[in-house]
């Protein structure tokens, strides 16, 4: 029989072995940071140098465990685990082997909206976790066509904690004074984010309208491409990795974020807390954050010609941009870190018997 447990009770263990840090990774930790607040133990089982483990390291009742490939020989780590909580698509095959040996429970977060291969065995994935949560209903949508029998639900991400450096953010203003800043923040993938959009539209205001000027923040595959196609435009700088993107968000005038594909776009709710307007593309999950004309402006993927009007649009009526902001600020609270681990302590409490 089912029942609910005390905190002592239960070790949730985390699967996460991507390569990097990207979004998942980010809210793989700020569910963790938050769950650690409520009191909760925690395991995470991640890849050898993973960044998570230095993001982690002081996160109280967390054991962090680093594996090797092949990730399969090292399922006897999670043993004690009450529950698996796997972030990503490496992590829900070992968690779904865990289970077949093992017996532990698992559960799944999927973040991305790209089609997954209908096989016999990614049916299996998806069948055989307790729950399977798409952070979109698009995600969602996607889970049930590959395995129609798992059992679903949806759980937007997370914004993050909104910690600012006043001082570095006052330096960052100061180098781009009497600049509109139209910011964007990701993984430099062309494929997936569509920075190429954006630069295209840079190049073709850089004389018509001086003022605006184009940052983009981080690192990716494409770097060099994206910079070969900005050559000689001065109106775009392209700033890196930088540890705390909120330093820059301040600093922002609008955010343009024109994705090919896109889970959710948690980072969107990390603008919505600095009152920065948005335009974004009507793709994936972003929907679900952005109600078009009402706290955000939403346009059809790679289209720089339509991107580029309501760029200028924006820019030059403030009336609609404080209301872009100010609609969107109101919601915000629904997709605080803590609203975000009390839907997820429901699933685990629902699965777990103790």
């Amino acid at each position: 029989m089912q029942r609910k447990f005390l905190k002592n009770d239960v070790v949730i263990t985390h699967l996460n072995f991507a390569k990097g840090y990207r979004g998942g990774e980010r809210q793989t930790q700020l569910l963790i940071e938050e769950l650690a607040l409520m009191g909760f133990k925690q395991k995470i089982v991640v890849r050898k140098k993973s960044e998570l483990i230095t993001r982690l390291a002081n996160t109280r009742d967390l054991e962090i465990i680093e594996i090797n490939k092949p990730y399969i020989f090292s399922l006897g780590v999670v043993r004690g685990s009450s529950i698996l909580h796997a972030h990503e698509t490496k992590a829900l095959q070992f968690a779904y082997f865990c289970n077949l040996f093992l017996k532990i429970p698992y559960l799944v977060t999927r973040r991305v909206d790209n089609s997954l291969k209908t096989n016999f065995f990614n049916t299996r994935l998806y069948s055989h976790a307790s729950e399977c949560i798409g952070v979109s209903s698009v995600i969602k949508k996607e889970i049930l066509r590959v395995s129609s029998n798992a059992t679903t639900s949806a759980i937007a991400d997370a914004y993050t904690n909104a910690i600012l450096n006043k001082g570095k953010s006052e330096k960052i203003a100061h180098r781009f004074k009497d600049k509109f800043l139209v910011g964007h923040i990701g993984a430099l993938d062309d494929k997936h984010k569509g920075q190429s959009f954006l630069i295209s539209v840079a190049k073709r205001v850089e004389h018509s309208y001086p003022d605006l000027h184009f940052i983009f923040l981080g690192r990716g595959d494409d770097e060099v491409m994206l910079k070969e196609q900005a050559k000689g435009v001065c109106n775009i700088t392209f700033e890196g990795f930088v540890d705390n993107v909120n330093d820059y968000i301040n600093c922002f005038d609008l955010f343009v974020f024109p994705s090919r594909n896109e889970g959710l776009g948690s980072v969107l709710l990390d603008v919505m807390q600095f009152n920065i307007p948005i335009v974004a593309s009507d793709v994936g999950g972003i929907p679900d954050i952005i109600e078009n004309e009402f706290n955000g402006v939403l346009v059809p993927k790679c289209n720089a010609d339509l991107l580029e009007k309501k760029i200028i649009e924006l820019y030059e009526d403030k009336n609609k941009r404080e209301y872009l902001s100010l609609n969107a600020k109101k919601n915000i609270v629904e997709f605080s870190p803590k609203k975000m681990a009390l839907k997820y302590v429901s699933l685990y409490e629902k699965y777990i018997i103790v």
